[in-house]
């Protein structure tokens, strides 16, 4: 992936389930793009530790112990979208959106922005191998119970958001399975093939 001065920043969003090695993956595509990655937990972390607009309703919710609206969810993005470094390195956005109003809403930041998404990427590795990696970790609520409820919910809410991407003409499906290096590999060759477009 090499990039130049002059070319434009790149703007991913990653699916994966978990155990699909989508970490692993952010942290690599990151050191090698120098996109700022955005979680939404993180962000939603710093927004209400910032005191911003957003981060201050989602904390008075939060405190109510109720979950965090998609309006909110989408505040906060839209307030970090904002914030320079994003805008001048591009982002690799990870845990958002989660539903096809947050997609709706996020496709609306952009052109708020004057932002464009490049691609949305799916890290897909079968529910039978991300079940046996969440089991082999020994974590004690990674039981077979949990985890299957884990990703019948991952693939409730996912499954309409990968058609509304590709009804965009952005999305990507990339086969998650083989070695971190291989599986980097194929990310690369469909995020060099979006940097050689842009660059032209």
């Amino acid at each position: 992936m090499a990039t130049n001065e002059a070319m434009k920043p790149v703007n991913l969003v990653i699916f994966g389930r978990q155990g699909s090695g989508k970490g692993t993956q952010c942290a690599m595509i990151i050191t090698e793009l120098g996109s700022i990655h955005i979680s939404t937990g993180d962000m939603l972390r710093a927004a209400v530790e910032q005191g911003t607009e957003f981060g201050l309703q989602a904390k008075a919710i939060m405190d109510r112990g109720e979950l965090v609206s998609d309006e909110v969810i989408s505040g906060i993005v839209a307030e970090r979208l904002a914030q320079s470094d994003v805008t001048q390195n591009g982002f690799l956005l990870d845990g958002y959106p989660r539903t096809l109003t947050q997609a709706e809403s996020f496709f609306g930041i952009l052109n708020d922005l004057g932002l464009t998404l490049d691609l949305a990427l799916n890290l897909d590795v079968p529910i039978d191998e991300v079940t046996t990696r969440m089991l082999s970790r020994g974590r004690a609520d990674d039981t077979e119970e949990a985890i299957a409820r884990r990703l019948d919910l991952y693939e409730k809410e996912t499954a309409p958001l990968f058609e509304f991407f590709l009804d965009q003409g952005v999305f990507e499906v990339i086969d998650g399975l083989g070695s971190e290096s291989e599986v980097f590999d194929r990310l690369n060759t469909v995020i060099s093939a979006v940097i050689s477009g842009k660059s032209q």
